[in-house]
């Protein structure tokens, strides 16, 4: 494993050092499967209300809606499963191969790559003779490892998995998107417009104070955006669905 090394320091280090009340908390370890969770809410909700507005605009029954709103679910989930997986995993295959190129180059190149590493902490800030002998004390200690976090700029924080990612894709995207189903289920179809309206709006709310929240993320701010891309979706939907209206 290329950051077994650093995973077992980590680890004699917990074990040695109880935790710290100001031990900080770092919000990028979540990112991968935040980056999922979120996306697939956002979508869910929003795509399925969405579609469901389109149908009420065009006039349809109760009953057309809810199909309509099932299928999209089932198909949605799928949709999001299926390019989560494939995205994560391209994007671990790109770095498998840059790291197994680095590798070559340390083993044909190493007075480069040394030079390189040394040239990359010295634009950090480093003068040259701190930036050398750092670059030296990493290469001794696990140059491929050095190589992959500043020259490659992979973190073991930062790497997503791919069926977690896909997982959380399709479940958050299959529980938002059951929200204006069963909203649709419950309210009389005169009410339906100002039920959909309202609950994504509510719903797109919480989810962006939701992943802010987690993400370290301004409140205001994510909730600003996603309801308002939300309310554009609902809309522009609507109009669509009523340039085709069905006489119930």
């Amino acid at each position: 494993m290329i950051f077994h090394e650093r995973r077992s320091l980590a680890m004699e280090h917990s074990h040695s050092h109880p935790p710290s009340a100001h031990e900080n908390i770092h919000f990028v370890a979540r990112t991968g499967w935040l980056r999922a969770a979120v996306l697939g809410a956002n979508d869910g909700i929003i795509s399925v209300a969405a579609l469901l507005m389109g149908v009420v605009g065009a006039g349809m029954p109760k009953s057309a809606l809810l199909l309509t709103g099932g299928a999209g679910l089932v198909a949605g989930a799928l949709s999001m499963a299926a390019g989560e997986y494939v995205s994560v995993s391209s994007q671990k295959d790109l770095e498998k191969a840059d790291i197994e190129r680095e590798r070559q180059h340390l083993l044909e190149h190493p007075e480069d790559e040394f030079e390189e590493l040394a040239a990359i902490y010295e634009m950090r800030g480093l003068n040259p003779d701190t930036a050398r002998l750092v670059a030296k004390e990493l290469t001794d200690h696990d140059a491929l490892d050095a190589h992959i976090r500043d020259e490659l700029g992979i973190h073991e924080l930062q790497q997503a998995n791919p069926i977690m990612a896909a997982i959380s894709s399709a479940a958050s995207f299959s529980v938002a998107a059951l929200l204006p189903i069963i909203m649709v289920y419950l309210t009389p179809v005169e009410y339906l417009f100002p039920g959909l309206v309202t609950s994504t709006v509510v719903t797109l709310g919480v989810l962006g104070a939701i992943s802010a929240k987690i993400g370290g993320a301004p409140i205001v701010r994510a909730v600003v955006r996603v309801t308002i891309l939300g309310i554009a979706a609902l809309l522009v939907a609507y109009g669509i669905g009523t340039l085709f209206n069905v006489p119930v």
